[in-house]
């Protein structure tokens, strides 16, 4: 089974939950680049990111690697160590070699989600962020 999201729906919940737009846009098939307006003294510039679903383990835990350079790995870095000690922080861990883990079955809702599905895969295509999962019977 499949649940599909377009990458326009991905950006306004993320815009309704931060504050913040975010543009999306396909980078492969299990890759996507997302675009981060940062104000700089006098002028705005654009940076980027690509996030790559690496791999899916049987308990819905998700490991993505990210690249976009020296200032990329700090402000990732300086993000999760200011996640830490707040709701939802011991749902992320920092990995070596740009890697970060995500431990959705941490989460109530999605660790009762996981009781119920197998996360199979996340990938992507030209429009949408497709999530892969089959039921537990």
């Amino acid at each position: 089974m499949q649940f599909r999201l377009t990458y326009q729906e991905i950006s306004n919940l993320i815009e309704r939950k931060a504050g913040r737009s975010l543009p999306i846009i396909y980078g492969g098939p299990h890759t996507v680049r997302i675009a981060y307006e940062v104000n700089m003294f006098v002028k705005t510039a654009s940076v980027g990111i690509d996030l790559t679903v690496e791999q899916i383990d049987s308990e819905g835990n998700i490991i993505l690697s990210y690249a976009g350079g020296m200032g990329i790995d700090f402000m990732i870095r300086t993000a999760l160590n200011h996640a830490q000690g707040q709701p939802g922080g011991d749902m992320i861990e920092q990995l070596p070699d740009n890697r970060i883990k995500l431990c959705l079955s941490k989460n109530a809702q999605a660790g009762t989600l996981f009781d119920h599905i197998t996360l199979k895969d996340i990938f992507f295509d030209e429009q949408f962020a497709i999530v892969e999962f089959e039921p537990k019977l």
